[in-house]
């Protein structure tokens, strides 16, 4: 079984600028909750109990919002808002949250090297929290991926397809389909030309790993950029022991950027009954022909 978590959050968000500046990205909104608050709920409802943090010096706010706080519990309760304090009590205990710090931006592998000590020597899952994925199904997508661990005893990459125009900005992998939604892996490059792309599946924000994988990351060298990169940790991993792909069929939402972010609160707002109403009749008055 998979119950804990790795979440990065570690990141400046200067893709967000100047609105990162002083708010934390993984804090900036989605309709009326913080980006994060959807990818810890995608792992709560997956059944992870126990989630760790890479965080830096800039990300307290981060931890504040999933501590409690007793002045504003005061506060809601002398106005007897019930209902804020039952929502803000589920977000205070979702699942035990853990903190670690990462001093340096040394990229992505060794973030998620920083939580060996917090995860232990069990399979863990790895949630970027940039992206947002909706399943149509209300299974999440992290679930599917524990669900294929369970089967296989092995780590699980979730991918996409993506248009040829994106292949370079993701790590790609070649394999073989051993089933409507699932790949085993041959090989995988980080933001290779089209040209030299192994296929055009893309690997999407979520993982599950085999704790090998920290032994590896501890050992692999600067890669591209100059950080240690996940994918050439995953590489390693892949002449130890097998890995597979779960091909996600549902909508991937990248918050990584203004526009992104911009449309992702309003695809979440849509789907919101106490919003929908309002945000639909404020968009039918736009003149959207230009």
């Amino acid at each position: 079984m998979v119950r804990q978590a790795v979440i990065p959050v570690a990141g400046w968000g200067t893709r967000v600028l100047p609105a990162t500046k002083s708010l934390p990205k993984p804090l900036l909104p989605v309709a009326d909750l913080p980006t994060i608050y959807y990818v810890v709920e995608e792992a709560v409802q997956s059944g992870v109990e126990h989630i760790v943090f890479v965080t830096s010096r800039h990300m307290r706010a981060v931890e504040d919002f999933f501590d409690e706080n007793p002045e504003l519990t005061r506060t809601l309760e002398a106005k007897k808002n019930t209902a804020m304090l039952d929502r803000l009590h589920h977000i205070e205990t979702m699942a035990h949250f853990s903190f670690v710090r990462q001093a340096q931006p040394l990229g992505l592998g060794h973030a998620v090297l920083m939580a060996r000590e917090a995860i232990g020597h069990d399979a863990f899952a790895l949630l970027l929290g940039d992206d947002l994925m909706w399943s149509p199904d209300g299974v999440p997508c992290l679930q599917r991926m524990i669900d294929v661990y369970n089967q296989r005893h092995a780590s699980v990459i979730a991918t996409m397809p993506v248009p040829d125009a994106d292949v370079s900005r993701y790590g790609i992998i070649a394999g073989e389909r051993i089933g409507p939604q699932l790949m085993q892996v041959r090989d995988m490059v980080e933001k290779p030309p089209l040209a030299e792309a192994p296929s055009n599946q893309a690997v999407v924000g979520r993982y599950v790993l085999t704790p090998e994988i920290f032994d590896i990351l501890a050992h692999t060298p600067p890669g591209r950029g100059g950080e240690i990169q996940i994918t050439d940790g995953l590489c390693s991993l892949l002449a130890q022991q097998p890995i597979f792909a779960y091909e996600f069929a549902g909508q991937r939402y990248d918050t990584g950027d203004t526009v992104g972010w911009l449309t992702t609160s309003i695809a979440y707002a849509l789907r919101r009954p106490e919003f929908a109403p309002g945000l639909k009749a404020y968009l039918r008055t736009l003149d959207l022909a230009e």
